[in-house]
């Protein structure tokens, strides 16, 4: 039996998982300069729950602080804050919300959830992968690309960016 089936089968796992934000990271990458640069960035601000329910159905919720992200270049960074971009001061949080999970391989699953940006909510098909920590966690490794105009994030000085931006995310759950 694969760890993840086990995971979904144990009576103890059901229940509220909490994220570890000291152990996990939720970034992103985005070609600019007409594809001759790659912007990435991290957000510092992520908390969330998971909920494995006593049949392994799983739900949860990723909440990120969009005024947390860090680039390295501070007026960079002031630009992605601004209304061009996040507009952190009218939608401070983005949101992944996850209503169900389907075990694709031994370690592996596709989760239905939903992104919301700037009050605009899309579907996000994710894949992850899973991996059991020696203290009793769970890691969850994922990449998505996503077209960020949908979710009215639609600033591009002179064309200099495409509209795709990778999300990458490395977070940990321990059982509350």
């Amino acid at each position: 039996m694969s760890a993840l089936q086990a995971l979904l089968n144990d009576p103890g796992a059901a229940g509220v998982w909490q994220l570890v934000p000291t152990r996990s990271s939720v970034r992103f990458k985005n070609k600019t300069f007409w594809g001759l640069a790659t912007v990435t960035g991290t957000f510092g601000d992520v908390s969330g729950t998971g909920q494995v329910g006593s049949n392994g159905a799983v739900s949860g919720r990723l909440e990120i602080g969009a005024s947390s992200l860090k680039t390295g270049i501070g007026k960079r960074d002031e630009h992605l804050r601004s209304a061009d971009f996040f507009d952190v001061e009218n939608h401070p949080q983005i949101r992944v919300e996850v209503t169900g999970l389907e075990p694709t391989g031994a370690d592996t699953a596709d989760l239905t959830a939903t992104l919301t940006v700037r009050g605009v909510s899309t579907p996000l098909p994710l894949s992850v992968t899973m991996t059991p920590l020696g203290d009793g966690s769970v890691q969850l490794t994922t990449t998505a690309t996503i077209d960020r105009t949908e979710l009215g994030v639609s600033g591009n000085m002179i064309g200099m960016m495409p509209a795709t931006t990778t999300l990458l995310a490395d977070v940990v759950f321990a059982k509350e």
